[in-house]
């Protein structure tokens, strides 16, 4: 799927932190609070900050006090298409089995074009196909989820560095957040 053919202009951004073993939840699909640090946490609202549009799973999501307020397209298999939430009138429900990612881009109806996609795995892996235009990859190895959730398709049979390598990304940066909680933050660009 070419998402951004049809997007002009579209930056994707992805972010999510992995235990060591590269899982983002627990074997129940929850994000423990091994996995919700501080150092991470600023880094990633910082960039949903400044993204035009949130993309992320129907059980995925950021929390926080400015949630309310964010555009958002969530990903279901609930609907044929796409449609408005009639809950929240900053979201779209998106279906990728049965409309364009452009069908949902246009319903949303931004004028920016930078998105953050947040999770879970099937939303990071449909975007690792497309292509990102930069990932942010935290990784805590104080923490190990074995059964977890996996950031993408793939984990842990393969890592997530080397699926991000293979969808021909390259480590830009790498710093470290907190050293007290082995705490690193690795920026991949094509």
């Amino acid at each position: 799927m070419a998402l951004s053919d049809r997007v002009s202009g579209l930056i994707v951004e992805g972010l999510a932190i992995v235990s060591s073993d590269g899982m983002i939840a627990d074997s129940a699909g929850v994000q423990p609070d091994a996995l919700k640090l501080e150092a991470d946490q600023r880094f990633f609202f910082s960039v949903l900050d400044a993204a035009d549009v949130l993309v992320h799973g129907r059980n995925s999501g950021e929390g926080g006090p400015q949630a309310p307020r964010r555009k958002r397209i969530v990903l279901t298999r609930r609907i044929p298409g796409v449609a408005h939430d009639p809950d929240n009138s900053n979201a779209v429900f998106w279906n990728p089995a049965g409309a364009p990612f452009a069908a949902a881009w246009d319903l949303i109806a931004v004028s920016g074009n930078r998105l953050a996609v947040i999770g879970g795995t099937d939303v990071f892996g449909l975007f690792l196909q497309r292509g990102y235009d930069v990932f942010h990859l935290s990784r805590t190895e104080r923490a190990r989820y074995p059964g977890g959730r996996p950031v993408f398709p793939g984990v842990p049979d393969r890592s997530p560095e080397e699926l991000l390598a293979g969808h021909r990304l390259k480590p830009d940066t790498t710093r470290v957040l907190d050293p007290s909680l082995d705490l690193t933050l690795t920026t991949w660009r094509p």
